[in-house]
């Protein structure tokens, strides 16, 4: 026994699975509705026999009809004969057709039985309770003589065995058919995810004809996902959970690396394995699905979609080969390409202040390159105020005043930004400057007035009353009503 499970590639619920929902919503309504309506009344039905005088006058040559005819089931039948399980004999009755066509004729209990008329009876009351059959017309039909009907192909996909068989069969469809649908498009995908179901029942009939029962479930269906998945995927690495008979672990590994696994895992269970289940469906299914992703993606040129979390993992890999690529660049003195490196990862990972410093000290080399700005506009704007960004920022501020050819570059949000930033570091003097340059070269920008405030109330609070009261004239024309203004006032 061998499953895995898809960890990664979530679905975007920005262009939500509908399609693959809406599939689920149906195998639910069939399973739900039509089929639990007809297992309730074959129940009833099976209760009625079980109590009546049908399994005393039916069963045993039933039982004997199967010695008979060296059935495979004789001896399970009479083992269930005489521990009296007469449920389980009825069901097997009533899905062999030629002796239910034998009995229904009058000949297992004849007219000259002295039980005829009782049986008749019981045995008219008992099918006039039987259910129009439901799941049986619209299942695949594996019996020698059954009829040859291609729409069962694909209508079989939509019925189940148990609820059992049906959630774990729609777990499946939701993990795997979201992805799908997604890099197919919800026509393509239904179209296929058809066309898959059908792959699945040629193999299943080529392999099981003439061997009796029948077959339903999505399963072949989903194996046809689950192959467009690993042909999808091909070499991208995915994680997922997989379980090997009675051991499960996690495993990172090419998504096409699956494929061979799965087909492995069917032919394996399907010469070894137990009886009940239809693996040669599943691996038509995996066959069919894998050709179609493979001629759709020669045809199209279709992308898998990419998960957040796999652009998270790539986004942090180029960043790393971008910092060991600067500090190489860096170790050969080739500080232009170092710069160029240093610039991408900052690109990459614009908060990271230990790349940015970096950039701004290659950069310095040039103070006339646009690298030098760019460096230092970037540090300057960035977002976080603790301690380190502040010293950051100031040191990255007092160097860039110094060097930068043919001189700073500072618009007014820039300038009001860092005043207030250089208050709170309590570097006052470069704080002042940028407010007066400010007052100079923008006069009316909306930032003004709550810089000079800031930069009034920190002065007050470190004993700096003298340089605070310079500012009131400009705090009574800009904001009279300020707190830092009216406590200017009373000083």
């Amino acid at each position: 026994m061998f499953y895995a499970i898809p960890l990664e590639n979530k679905p975007s619920w920005r262009n939500p699975p509908w399609l693959t929902v809406l599939l689920i919503l149906v195998n639910l309504a069939v399973f739900w509705g039509p089929q639990r309506n007809e297992e309730r009344a074959l129940d009833r039905a099976a209760h009625y026999y079980v109590q009546s005088a049908l399994p005393e006058l039916e069963l045993p040559p039933y039982v004997t009809w199967l010695q008979e005819t060296r059935s495979k089931h004789a001896a399970t039948a009479r083992r269930l004969l005489a521990r009296k399980e007469y449920a389980a004999l009825l069901e097997g009755l009533q899905s062999d057709k030629a002796f239910l066509h034998k009995l229904q004729a009058d000949a297992v209990i004849t007219p000259a039985s002295p039980h005829f008329e009782e049986w008749k009876s019981a045995r008219r009351q008992y099918e006039a309770m039987l259910p129009a059959p439901f799941t049986q017309r619209w299942s695949q039909d594996y019996n020698a003589d059954a009829d040859f009907k291609p729409w069962t192909w694909v209508t079989a996909a939509f019925l189940h065995g148990s609820t059992g068989h049906l959630l774990g069969n729609m777990l499946f469809l939701f993990l795997f058919g979201a992805s799908v649908e997604l890099a197919l498009g919800r026509g393509s995908y239904l179209c296929f995810y058809v066309l898959g179901a059908v792959g699945a029942a040629a193999l299943a009939a080529w392999a099981y004809t003439g061997k009796g029962g029948y077959g339903l479930g999505a399963s072949g269906a989903i194996s046809a996902l689950m192959g467009m998945y690993a042909v999808m995927y091909r070499l991208r690495r995915i994680r997922f959970f997989y379980q090997l008979f009675f051991y499960f672990n996690y495993v990172t590994a090419p998504a096409l690396l699956l494929l061979p696994a799965w087909i492995a895992n069917e032919l394996l269970q399907h010469f070894v394995g137990g009886q009940g289940i239809a693996y040669m469906a599943h691996l038509g299914g995996l066959l069919t699905g894998a050709a179609l992703m493979a001629g759709a993606m020669a045809l199209r040129r279709i992308e898998a979609p990419r998960s957040a979390k796999s652009d998270e993992e790539s986004a942090q890999e180029r960043f790393e080969a971008h910092v060991a690529a600067a500090r190489r660049l860096t170790a050969e003195m080739k500080f232009e390409a170092a710069c160029a490196q240093w610039r991408s990862a900052s690109t990459l990972r614009p908060d990271d202040i230990e790349s940015l410093r970096a950039w701004l000290n290659i950069a310095r080399l040039r103070p006339a390159s646009e690298d030098f700005h760019h460096a230092a506009h970037r540090i300057f704007r960035l977002a976080a105020t603790d301690a380190d960004t502040l010293e950051l920022q100031h040191a990255s501020y007092k160097t860039y005043l110094e060097q930068a050819k043919p001189g700073m570059r500072l618009n007014a949000e820039d300038m009001a930004r860092l005043s207030r930033r250089f208050t709170r570091a309590r570097q006052f003097d470069d704080a002042g400057k940028l407010c007066q340059a400010l007052l100079k070269t923008a006069p009316a920008h909306p930032d003004l007035a709550d810089t000079l405030s800031i930069y009034a109330s920190g002065l007050l609070h470190a004993g700096e009353r003298d340089k605070a009261l310079r500012l009131l004239p400009d705090l009574l024309r800009l904001a009279p009503n300020d707190m830092s203004t009216r406590t200017l006032q009373r000083a």
